[in-house]
């Protein structure tokens, strides 16, 4: 079984959280009553899920769009499958994914993994590349959540293009 090493992809929601939370601290000071600093981090925490959702919507769009581009590929979802994700002690959420070559040559795959919460909100999406796998076989690749995760986290194939 062969295993191809190469990964790419998309940041999603962590710039945005970085500077709402810059945001939100430089609108505290010193003559800032409690309510007031309780109603800018509620804001500020709604910005920042809004921001996280549309920039993990944006991501989506963007690994979409790049699968549409790989000319002469064939979707192949259901000859790619991906194991269960586990959060390691970096933060980054992890999935085997392999990819079954029903081909009669050696193929490439570019695979979108999605990341999910343990309600099915999406959390991350991430492109994959399993390179070179030759005809009636299998290899594998790993997906690597773009940013911190935490909580109980799933993988799912949401697409998958043999080319």
């Amino acid at each position: 079984m062969a295993v191809a090493r190469h990964r790419t992809r998309w940041a999603t929601g962590g710039a945005a959280l970085v500077l709402a939370l810059g945001a939100l601290l430089a609108g505290c000071d010193s003559y800032s009553s409690p309510s007031d600093t309780a109603s800018k981090a509620e804001s500020a925490v709604g910005s920042i899920a809004s921001q996280a959702s549309e920039a993990v919507e944006s991501a989506t769009a963007e690994a979409g769009r790049r699968l549409d581009d790989i000319k002469g590929g064939v979707d192949v979802k259901g000859d790619v499958k991906v194991a269960a994700a586990e959060v390691g002690s970096d933060g980054r959420a992890r999935a085997e994914v392999t990819a079954h070559n029903t081909d009669d040559s050696e193929r490439s795959f570019a695979v979108q993994v999605d990341f999910t919460d343990a309600g099915g909100g999406l959390v991350d999406t991430v492109i994959v590349t399993v390179d070179h796998v030759q005809a009636g076989d299998s290899a594998t690749a790993t997906a690597r959540s773009t940013h911190d995760l935490s909580g109980e986290i799933r993988a799912h194939v949401a697409r998958a293009v043999r080319y």
